[in-house]
């Protein structure tokens, strides 16, 4: 098992006892909603991938005639309160970033991708039922479904299935705060889906099936990175600087090369960041000494680049996004399983 932080190894055991007597105490708590509720979580902090999952889920149910919302957390948003997802609102200015800003960059890129409601609070039961009261049942026999965004530690909200993102790195990782998971493998036995990269499943499988109950199932994924425009991956020239700010970013660069991208250098900023121009000025920076051709992002970080962000960026060069998209490998087996549950 490796740690990130291996001076806090001492500190671990304290993390695991707090965090079960929380979870504890959450269920006792725990509250359900009218409509039934699909969970997607992970066992990491973050970088497992959840948002694409979601995105894919919603579409996949859409395509099947349910009615889907999202309710998320919005993290660091500057709003408050329960509040849906608007793009390019008149009164914010009609820049997504700002939107962005005042949602999360997440909530945004999920209701860009997939058109349904997004609800965002840190109390999601609050969300779900804001959901509730916003949507008129004209039909009686009306399916409608919440996907609950990164919801396998939101225990205070009662769910119809809980699906839990798990990736090779997650194996050998330690718990918070050494490592990067929130909870050990064990926790797996509350999981009635796990999701695994379809790249990954022949060297996961194994563990994953020694955790999981034996009556969950196993779905696959696949990953593909999309870029936009007729030049495709050559849309920031032969050399371009990579720059996010992601859980994974290592996951990032490494996508972009195998897509056939040829970057030349990632800049990392925390994950969730708050871009600045003054940030934009460090990138081009970086851009000029390394005599880059132009720039590429990731969609959760495009969302966040405000008007004249991207008007710096261009004075240098073009600025190409990378978008992840994730479809399920067997999706006749993925509605099998829904409807079993949701039945």
């Amino acid at each position: 098992m490796s740690a990130r932080r291996p001076w806090a190894w001492p500190l671990v055991p304290i993390y695991a006892g707090l965090s079960r007597m929380s979870q504890a105490v959450k269920l006792s708590q725990q509250r359900s909603l009218f409509w039934p509720v699909l969970s997607v979580g992970s066992l990491s902090a973050g970088g497992a991938g959840k948002t694409p999952v979601v995105i894919a889920l919603a579409r996949l149910l859409q395509q099947e005639g349910w009615e889907v919302d999202v309710l998320t957390r919005g993290y660091r948003r500057l709003g408050d309160g329960v509040e849906q997802v608007k793009l390019l609102t008149a009164e914010r200015g009609g820049d997504i970033a700002v939107d962005a800003q005042w949602f999360g960059d997440e909530p945004v890129m999920m209701a860009q991708a997939t058109g349904a409601a997004v609800w965002v609070n840190s109390d999601r039961f609050l969300a779900g039922l804001a959901a509730e009261d916003a949507t008129e049942l004209n039909e009686t026999n009306a399916r409608r479904i919440h996907l609950l965004d990164d919801g396998f530690q939101h225990v205070r909200l009662a769910r119809s299935l809980d699906a839990v993102l798990l990736t090779r790195e997650d194996l050998d990782d330690a718990l918070l705060p050494a490592g990067n998971l929130r909870e050990s493998l064990a926790a797996l036995r509350r999981a009635d889906v796990v999701v695994v990269r379809e790249d990954e499943r022949e060297f996961v499988e194994a563990r994953v099936r020694r955790a999981m109950r034996t009556d969950a199932k196993l779905w696959s994924i696949r990953r593909n990175l999309h870029f936009d425009g007729p030049l495709r991956v050559l849309g920031a020239g032969l050399r371009p600087l990579g720059f996010c700010a992601i859980a994974r970013p290592v996951d990032f660069a490494k996508s972009v090369l195998s897509a056939g991208c040829g970057i030349i250098d990632t800049i990392a900023f925390a994950d969730h960041h708050a871009y600045t121009l003054g940030n934009m000025d460090e990138i081009i920076a970086t851009a000029e000494k390394l005599r880059a051709s132009g720039f590429v992002t990731t969609e959760k970080d495009a969302v966040k680049l405000t008007a004249p962000m991207r008007e710096r960026l261009s004075a240098f060069g073009p600025l190409m996004v990378a978008k992840l998209r994730v479809s399920f490998v067997d999706e006749a087996q993925v509605l099998h399983d829904l409807k079993e549950r949701l039945r």
